[in-house]
């Protein structure tokens, strides 16, 4: 392994200790917010972890396999180095890299040393993430499955008691309470089968998620080599214009941008304008939008020139000349972008850092293997510098961030809407005990009615028989259920 591909390897590292990073903060802020949006949440932020645990843990093999095959090219440049002491003048120049050599690989064990210590801090987050997450996954089932046994014990009420109700008051007034049935089930029913709907689509919602995010990764990883490609072909064409390459470097980050699944105008903004208490303008490149109301700063810095140099001259002393010129570049740009204060201005929310987006990958790794503190120089200014491949993994925790504050949004839509049903199912109940106090009424009634018209004396079918005994001619006869007794029946005879 080269050193070139070892400050690759680093710098993926990093990429996905600031995609965590983010991760965490913006976690730590919806800590605050209803439990019941994390159920989906957990789940996804620990396979995302787990995949890049795993793909951490290969990575520092890797490194270690290579950092012992540098060790044992050592030791046979020495062995060359005494057998060829005759040849000394003829070697000077070979053994004058010696030093550098050593001091390669005391920078390489330094490096190895701090992939030690950044993995072991990102098994220990990854422990800490994983038990916040297994607790919240608990709650989170222990809800879902209150919330299916509601549903289930008010429709198997629901279903008893309709039943019972019709039984006892539908033999009465059949018609009329049919007609009252239906229109009070009917909207009860519909609201029965959406929220049946909505709950079945959240949940084939996020298996579709999940089936397709392997894909998604395999996607980006692929466009991240194209753009590499895209760079290097472009680079004689682009070195010699400043205001072509910025807007070059705008293009590679909104393509990055569009790629990752992060809605524009939602999730981010490009050239807004801005300005502060004092009236001076600010147009940052790109804002990315974080759920909850924050937002982070991206601004594109291209500096081909130097780079390009660097890369095509054979001379040492011009290649020394373009890389401190490299160096200087990016050094100016962060120090400019620490210095711009954007969390100060009005209407902006962002973080306490800039991503500062280098979107040539090489001359990203190149700045680093000559510079180590690079990084660290920028972070003190609140600066954290990105390439390509950093920026795609950060864009994608972001962009999955925005799909479960979606998903807890349905939860709670859904959890609005289960309230609303129980409501309407109380406002059934209550009108079926209505219906069975006007039904008792009515039955009240028609006893009454029937016992004036066939009871007491001097009832109405009393007085009427007695007209009939006078003679009165009549086609009917009146039931005998209405004749009081000790009267006539209808045959003439006494009960």
């Amino acid at each position: 392994m080269t050193q070139l591909q070892l400050i690759y390897l680093i710098g993926g590292t990093a990429g996905i200790l600031l995609a965590v990073l983010i991760a965490l903060l913006v976690v730590r802020s919806r800590l605050k917010s209803e439990l019941a949006a994390m159920m989906h949440l957990g789940e996804m932020e620990k396979a995302t972890m787990e995949e890049k645990l795993a793909s951490a843990r290969q990575q520092l093999e890797t490194a270690r396999a290579d950092l012992a095959s540098l060790a044992g090219q050592l030791d046979q440049r020495r062995d060359a180095l005494s057998r060829l002491e005759a040849q000394k003048a003829a070697l000077e120049q070979t053994a004058a890299r010696i030093p550098v050599l050593e001091e390669t690989l005391e920078k390489n064990r330094h490096g190895q040393e701090q992939l030690n210590a950044a993995n072991l801090s990102l098994e220990k987050k990854l422990s800490e993430t994983t038990t916040r997450l297994d607790a919240e996954r608990r709650q989170a089932s222990e809800k879902i499955a209150l919330l299916n046994d509601a549903r289930e014990r008010l429709t198997v009420e629901f279903k008893v008691l309709a039943e019972r109700i019709l039984e006892e008051k539908g033999r009465i007034f059949a018609d009329d309470s049919q007609a009252r049935m239906d229109g009070l089930i009917s909207p009860l029913r519909e609201q029965l089968g959406d929220f049946k709907k909505r709950v079945e689509d959240v949940y084939d919602k996020e298996s579709r998620d999940r089936a397709t995010l392997l894909n998604e990764i395999g996607h980006l990883k692929n466009l991240n080599e194209r753009i590499g490609k895209d760079a290097l072909n472009l680079t004689n064409a682009l070195k010699g214009d400043v205001k072509t390459l910025g807007g070059w470097g705008e293009v590679i980050l909104e393509r990055i941008l569009e790629a990752s699944g992060l809605e524009k105008g939602r999730a981010y903004e490009t050239q807004v304008s801005l300005t502060d208490s004092r009236g001076s303008r600010y147009q940052p490149d790109v804002i990315i939008r974080l759920p909850e109301g924050r937002d982070v700063i991206v601004d594109a810095k291209v500096s081909l020139k130097a780079y390009e140099r660097y890369h095509s001259s054979t001379d040492e002393r011009v290649r020394s000349t373009a890389i401190k010129a490299l160096l200087t570049s990016l050094r100016s740009h962060f120090n400019g972008l620490g210095e711009k204060h954007y969390e100060d201005l009005e209407g902006l929310h962002t973080l306490d850092f800039v991503l500062m987006f280098v979107p040539i990958e090489a001359a990203f790794f190149t700045a680093l293997e000559h510079d180590r503190s690079l990084l660290a120089e920028a972070f003190e200014k609140n600066v954290i510098l990105v390439s390509p491949s950093t920026l795609v993994v950060t864009l994608r925790t972001i962009h999955n961030l925005w799909r479960y504050a979606d998903q807890n949004e349905n939860a709670l839509e859904i959890a609005r809407q289960a309230g609303g049903l129980y409501d309407k199912f109380i406002g059934f109940i209550e009108a079926m005990e209505e219906v069975g106090r006007q039904l008792d009424r009515a039955r009240e009634a028609h006893r009454t009615a029937r016992d004036r018209l066939c009871s007491g004396r001097g009832n109405l079918v009393r007085r009427a028989e007695q007209l009939k005994a006078l003679g009165v001619k009549a086609n009917k006869v009146l039931p005998s259920s209405c004749v009081p007794d000790g009267e006539p029946g209808p045959d003439g005879s006494a009960d």
